[in-house]
């Protein structure tokens, strides 16, 4: 029932984002993600931490950052074997090792786990408003630590994509081969080297309508470069300052922020009793930000839904590479995710709760975070790719997460 609820309002995005209504356009959707980032997110965040989280919760979620960095680790090695297997353009390798790493620990798991817990007989032992409350608060946890990994090692992968994507664009159209032996050269250096003049440029390059003048020199936004010229590397410090400010920045995220508030304020009881409980003084505060967190979850879908319009136009990404993805984030993931939260639960290392253990598994088995299409469009690299290969893994992802879901809550019965 989750999954249908998702498909349901997901094709109502999908009709108002489309030609028929053009009710969601790309502007649209921009906007409305934005509002749902910086105030839908944040409230429903601080509501359901604030109310659920205690001292011992926190002790005993220890795992749950270990357990995504698992996904991460796993995936990322699984799509670097598929890279080398497959061989795609250099500048989607960095592409496929997102997909295959990175998932949609936050959005899909607000989404699907309430939702579960809200069903007559739920598997997992509890009424259905203590369920909800304590799986909104796994689903918020979920959200802010997977940013905070997709925000730094999936953001390093799609920027260094980009930076390699641009430099063939670049060195195709600044190196031709002046002879048989630079052309066999450049053929063998392959992206490093001068792009083949019979080889067709990357799908999402796109000629510019300007050739002369200081008006093109305005609009490049980065200069070309010359055959002869290479960019130096960034030093150790240099990168590691890139690395802490971009970590910095994803702590400064509304969502983040957000999260790490509504954990103080449920681990402090005097703060907890201002705003929590029937006779709290500020309650009005707590049933506010709920009533606009009730907002994120059809927005998030809606938008979601209007995203997947876009991976019905073409592209130059092979179905070996998409069915590659599949079975990553569909099969491997979710039976390494098994073998790994069983063998934590036979070790001592997680509390008997089932409805955490679920959670736990459901992260291998979530297809890829929406912010991998973000990145792909800020460092212009892969976004037609982005837009096929969501599409088919949220479809599969209808009948994925339904069956795993079950063999999950088997596994835990």
């Amino acid at each position: 029932m989750p999954i249908i609820q998702v498909l349901l309002i997901g094709v109502i995005g999908a009709y108002l984002a489309s030609g028929f209504s053009n009710v969601l356009t790309t502007s649209a959707r921009r906007d409305m993600n934005k509002v749902v980032f910086t105030v839908f997110t944040p409230s429903l965040m601080f509501a359901s931490l604030a109310k659920t989280v205690t001292l011992a919760d926190v002790v005993s979620w220890w795992f749950m950052p270990v357990n995504i960095a698992i996904t991460f680790m796993i995936g990322g090695t699984l799509g670097w074997i598929a890279c080398n297997i497959l061989k795609p353009p250099q500048h989607f390798r960095g592409l496929i090792m997102a997909f295959c790493s990175a998932g949609n620990l936050g959005n899909l798991l607000l989404i699907i786990v309430p939702a579960v817990c809200d069903e007559d007989g739920n598997p997992f032992g509890e009424d259905s408003s203590t369920c909800r409350s304590r799986s909104l608060s796994y689903s918020s946890l979920s959200m802010a630590l997977g940013g905070l990994f997709i925000w730094t090692h999936t953001y390093s992968l799609m920027q260094k994509s980009g930076k390699l994507y641009h430099k063939m664009q670049s060195k195709s159209i600044q190196c031709p081969a002046d002879s048989d032996e630079e052309h066999e050269q450049a053929k063998e250096d392959g992206p490093a080297g001068c792009a083949d003049e019979e080889a067709p440029l990357p799908t999402s390059v796109k000629p510019r309508e300007h050739e002369h003048g200081e008006e093109e020199e305005h609009q490049m936004e980065a200069p070309l470069l010359s055959c002869e010229s290479e960019v130096a590397d960034k030093g150790f410090w240099t990168k590691l300052k890139d690395a802490i400010h971009q970590f910095i920045e994803e702590l400064m995220a509304p969502p983040t922020i957000s999260a790490i508030i509504g954990f103080v304020v449920g681990l402090v009881p005097w703060l907890k009793s201002l705003i929590v409980g029937d006779g709290a003084p500020f309650k009005v505060i707590q049933d506010s930000l709920q009533l606009m967190g009730d907002g994120t979850i059809p927005c998030i879908t809606l938008i979601l839904g209007g995203n997947l319009t876009q991976g019905l136009r073409k592209s130059g990404l092979k179905r070996a590479v998409i069915v590659a993805v599949l079975c990553v984030r569909f099969v491997l993931l979710p039976l390494i995710g098994i073998a790994v939260v069983r063998a934590a639960y036979g070790l001592g290392f997680l509390s008997r709760d089932p409805l955490y253990r679920y959670v736990l598994m459901v992260q291998f088995a979530v297809p890829p975070a929406m912010n991998i299409g973000t990145m792909a469009q800020l460092f212009d690299v892969g976004q037609e790719e982005c837009s096929v290969i969501f599409l088919w893994t949220y479809l599969v992802a209808a009948v994925a997460l339904t069956a795993w879901s079950t063999v999950f809550m088997y596994v835990l019965s």
